[in-house]
């Protein structure tokens, strides 16, 4: 029998009274757990509880990204929580379904009518927005919202399921205490600062002062593979960074080719796009003086066709943000995605983090903890901190 800790106990007492007795009145449940505290356990247990109150019972698992998906689907498949009765899908594949011209091409979504579950199940719900939320409202079926309340809020609007979570985990466990990553985070959430040095061979900062600053710098961008992510704060040092690696790769032309790595920076439900989404580039041609027919593969798997926009590379800020957002309506703005704002990588993980700190002078003590303990806990396995 797993042993709880006791805001672990407390957390399934009260999701259990909520989904037996209240969702009548109230449609959903939110839980907020730093990272370490054992998120993931608490869905395992509540599933492992109600199927014993209740065989039938269909639970939807839902995370907002393909990735965190997946990871989703790895962590609940190891301990054998997924029945046959249940999904694990993106909100987007359980809530919305596709248009299809007569070519058999997806050319839009639009929102089910119904969908068949008792129970919804979201992860990562941290980085969902209030469109995305409202919609999954609308088919009045109970949730329960699991994310990590430490992390910054959703990158549009003010809307944040995570801002008072009704539940909250603190307690790190035992095991993760041992992992140097969740070490740093915590000192990112509480302090605000990390400190240099060597907290295990795969986890570093290393600050100017440090003789290998730079030819660590310079390995670390190098040796950028697809499980990498470079996560920086300036929109400058993202297209600097970006340059740079796509120099290491042999990249000769300054607009993107097949093979680049390119992010998404605006939504476009119909296309099944959303802003931070990554994807490779397998086509690309021009057509005409502003636009770009592409063809990309997002990391979730699905194919995007459609036309972006050749001035987004390489621009300063998304020109979803400026005066010129009349002007680029008519396709899908598109940028490199090899390094990333912090904020843009909400919600995604990689085996690598490569980390320059950087804070805006703007920035509450809050809001900087919330921006370094959010990349902190982008990696899995390696992060390299780059300091000032």
């Amino acid at each position: 029998m797993l042993a709880l800790s006791d805001d672990q106990t407390t957390a399934v007492d009260a999701l259990l009274r909520w989904f037996e007795t209240d969702t009548k009145s109230k449609k959903y449940i939110s839980l907020g757990g730093y990272a370490g505290t054992g998120k993931t356990t608490i869905i395992s247990v509540i599933r492992n509880k109600l199927h014993t109150i209740n065989k039938r019972l269909r639970v939807a698992f839902v995370s907002y990204t393909g990735k965190a998906t997946r990871v989703l689907e790895s962590r609940l498949s190891e301990r054998s929580i997924i029945l046959k009765t249940d999904s694990v899908s993106t909100i987007h594949a359980l809530i919305y379904t596709p248009i299809v011209n007569e070519k058999e091409e997806i050319v839009g979504w639009k929102k089910k009518e119904k969908i068949e579950y008792d129970l919804i199940i979201m992860d990562e719900a941290s980085m969902v927005d209030g469109i995305i939320w409202n919609d999954l409202l609308s088919f009045t079926i109970p949730i329960i919202a699991v994310g990590d309340h430490g992390q910054l809020p959703p990158i549009q609007g003010n809307f944040s399921l995570m801002a008072k979570p009704e539940l909250i985990l603190t307690h790190i466990h035992r095991q993760a205490e041992k992992n140097p990553i969740i070490g740093l985070s915590i000192q990112a959430r509480e302090h605000g600062y990390i400190r240099p040095g060597n907290y295990s061979s795969l986890v570093k900062k290393f600050t100017p002062t440090d003789p290998d600053f730079h030819m660590e710098m310079q390995e670390a961008l190098e040796n950028y593979h697809d499980d990498t992510l470079v996560l920086c704060g300036y929109n400058s040092t993202r297209k600097r960074l970006n340059r740079s690696i796509r120099n290491s790769l042999g990249f000769e032309m300054i607009e993107p080719t097949s093979g680049d790595r390119v992010i998404c920076l605006r939504n476009n439900h119909e296309h099944h796009i959303y802003n931070g989404m990554l994807g490779t580039v397998n086509n690309i041609k021009p057509a005409g003086d502003n636009w770009f027919e592409a063809e990309i593969k997002m990391d979730d798997g699905d194919i995007y066709n459609g036309h972006i926009s050749r001035e987004q590379f390489e621009s300063d800020t998304a020109l979803n943000f400026t005066d010129k957002r009349s002007k680029v309506m008519a396709g899908d703005l598109f940028d490199f995605g090899y390094a990333l704002t912090v904020h843009k990588a909400q919600g995604g993980q990689a085996k690598k983090v490569v980390l320059f700190e950087e804070r805006f002078k703007k920035m509450s003590d809050q809001q900087w903890r919330r921006w370094l303990y959010t990349a902190v806990t982008r990696a899995e396995e390696e992060l390299i901190i780059f300091g000032t």
